[in-house]
């Protein structure tokens, strides 16, 4: 079950962690967006969604049909303040990662990223995140956890390059593209391993050219469901059984 991310106690950016709904991710959004150009705490009261209207009651396909074929293009900021756009990488698979400081599910996903960036090192994988938020905190928090990725940084640019791909802004959220930074998938919420497995033996696939394109977006798709669903039978099996002793 989704849970909603809590305020921080600094910053004043407000999230909430969406794996399908994306209805709720679009007033999450406007949070979100509210709270880079306020400091004042959220109360924890806004971050409840109201029922989706019908308008706003899309699905994570649909979402995914109005992706932009390629990486889009826009300049941020990396960590020595070089302005550098998904470009820079071209040539190279690419894992392009929306985040915050702020944010648990984000943060929870990060030691997976610099796993993940390691164990394709062979398919020259590479792993950029796309940082909404204060570059202060980015860069004090990179440090401190030792972040071993490319980091572009943004506050109200952050949030721009999120609407570039047709987004909320509802963190986190991943992009996956080919060497020819066309983009192969996305996943919204929070990364598991098993997901990211999925997706990237496909792209390297797509690359390769061993597979067509949508080939892999259809067999990303139901595998992606088809993981979800497991793993929610499992939640619900573990909340079914009574505590142990």
């Amino acid at each position: 079950m989704n849970e909603p991310v809590q305020p921080a106690q600094r910053p004043s950016s407000k999230g909430l962690w969406i794996v399908m709904t994306i209805a709720i991710a679009a007033a999450v959004g406007v949070a979100v967006e509210r709270g880079l150009r306020s400091r004042q705490p959220a109360p924890a009261a806004e971050l409840t969604a109201s029922a989706p209207t019908a308008e706003e009651a899309q699905t994570e396909d649909q979402l995914i049909e109005k992706l932009p074929e390629m990486l889009p293009h826009f300049e941020l900021q990396d960590r020595e303040g070089t302005l550098r756009s998904l470009g820079h990488w071209k040539g190279q698979p690419l894992m392009v990662n929306y985040w915050a400081t702020w944010c648990p599910p984000c943060v929870r996903e990060i030691p997976l990223l610099s796993q993940l960036r390691r164990e394709r090192q062979k398919d020259r994988l590479e792993v950029i995140g796309i940082a909404v938020d204060f570059r202060e905190d980015v860069l004090a928090f990179a440090d401190e956890r030792q972040l071993d990725y490319p980091l572009l940084i943004g506050e109200e640019d952050g949030l721009a390059a999120v609407q570039a791909v047709g987004m909320t802004p509802a963190l986190p959220f991943t992009l996956f593209a080919d060497s020819q930074q066309r983009i192969i998938a996305m996943k919204i919420g929070e990364l598991h391993h098993d997901e990211a497995t999925l997706i990237l033996d496909r792209v390297m696939a797509v690359d390769a050219g061993t597979m067509d394109l949508a080939v892999a977006r259809e067999q990303i798709s139901a595998g992606l469901k088809q993981i979800a669903t497991e793993r929610g039978l499992e939640e619900a099996a573990g909340a079914a059984s009574p505590a142990a002793g």
